[in-house]
């Protein structure tokens, strides 16, 4: 596999302007979790109200990425890119200009959600541009725009001492309308986007055990990683003491490299097989998260946190390396369902991690609970590999020869 394939066989300017449009969506997408130390000092939430705030963008995003993947699969990625990009300066406006009440944290962080819908939009767009053999890779790439995050937790608390949280909402709206302008110029819908199909056609696919299956995976991946992106400064604040931009630098090393790790996951999926890929991912998934319940001095901490995002990013990479090799066709559609399972996991983790820190008294018994999570998902993919390999080689899929 080379990378000039990514131009002689695809089509390379709509690939980089899935990831342009990935990347500026994810940073809106969490940058209330960036930016909760600051809004805990202005509405003094309690540790269960904060994870509630930075968790609904995740929440809102699981409800729109259905919503954008059917819209993917009827009228094509770039105009559902389009309109979730017009429909994501509104929380922004929002909270620029208002954004006084708990109330109101409460509709932005959902409406912020529609950015993280951009995941059903951007995976599709890349996707069916190139084939099989490179999906892991094309995948990998624009799911990379998830590296968002690194210019929400570097820039907004250095942004919010300086001008206040409000004025960074509003500061975000100028790269959304770069890439937005980007955007029309450079995505194109493949040749090979599907016929529509009847809206209850759709619906079928959760029907299918497969599709439960990556759900479950991705919750945990995924999930894992949006959730601790959105919480973790909150965290190093209160268990270690650490200043909010401090907070932040530590949060962008550990959200930075699980980004760098996606399309690595992606790549090593595509030589070795995703369910391969994922085995290790989740075993050390489990024995990361499990030394930081063990709340360990902060350079310790710091560094199995890296460790996990390594694996998640990973993790997120392999699993839509088999996706697309499942549902080719409905490749919009899954991935909006995937990629809202991923958003409800993304939802779950910071809300539990608060709760159990103010039933508790400790972030141990949530990071934990996170460790049990992996060895869960480790479980269901022993599952479906098992199921895959009576099922997909019947149908003569090459791909099962490498689960």
């Amino acid at each position: 596999m080379r990378l000039k394939d990514l131009k002689n066989e695809g089509h390379l300017p709509s690939l980089i302007a899935s990831f342009l449009y990935f990347d500026v969506s994810f940073m809106i997408w969490v940058i209330l979790g960036a930016l909760g130390a600051f809004i805990v000092q202005d509405y003094g939430l309690s540790p269960a109200q904060l994870g509630l705030i930075v968790a609904l963008p995740a929440l809102g995003g699981s409800v729109f990425r259905i919503a954008m993947g059917i819209l993917c699969d009827l009228v094509g990625p770039r105009k559902t890119a389009i309109g979730g990009m017009l429909i994501s300066v509104v929380p922004l406006l929002w909270g620029w200009l208002f954004g006084n009440h708990f109330s109101e944290l409460v509709c932005i962080g959902i409406l912020l959600g529609v950015a993280g819908g951009s995941f059903t939009a951007s995976l599709p767009l890349a996707s069916r541009w190139y084939p099989q053999r490179l999906q892991g890779l094309v995948m990998g790439i624009a799911g990379a725009g998830n590296s968002g995050t690194v210019f929400a937790t570097l820039f907004a608390p250095r942004l919010a001492e300086k001008l206040g949280w409000h004025n960074v909402l509003g500061l975000a709206i100028i790269p959304l309308l770069f890439v937005f302008v980007a955007y029309i110029f450079m995505a194109k819908d493949a040749p090979s986007q599907p016929r529509p199909k009847p809206l209850s056609d759709y619906f079928k696919l959760f029907k299918f055990k497969d599709t439960w299956f990556f759900c479950i995976l991705y919750s945990v991946t995924f999930g894992g990683y949006v959730g601790l992106t959105s919480f973790l400064s909150a965290f190093f604040v209160s268990q270690y003491g650490l200043p909010k931009v401090s907070a932040g630098d530590s949060v962008t090393i550990c959200v930075l490299t699980g980004s760098i790790c996606r399309p690595i996951g992606g790549f090593l999926a595509d030589r070795l097989g995703g369910t391969k890929v994922l085995k290790i991912v989740f075993t050390g998934l489990a024995l990361a998260m499990l030394g930081v319940g063990l709340l360990p001095s902060y350079y310790a901490a710091l560094i199995l946190l890296i460790m996990v995002m390594v694996f998640l990013g990973m993790g997120n990479g392999a699993v839509f390396q088999v996706v697309p090799q499942r549902f080719q066709s409905e490749i919009g559609t899954i991935t909006g369902i995937v990629g809202a399972a991923g958003g409800i996991g993304g939802f779950f983790v910071p809300t539990v991690l608060g709760i159990l820190k103010q039933v508790t008294g400790t972030y141990a018994s949530g990071f934990i609970c996170f460790a049990a999570a992996g060895l869960i998902a480790l479980a269901v993919l022993f599952l479906a590999v098992h199921s895959w390999k009576k099922s997909w080689m019947k149908s003569g899929q090459a791909v099962q020869a490498k689960a």
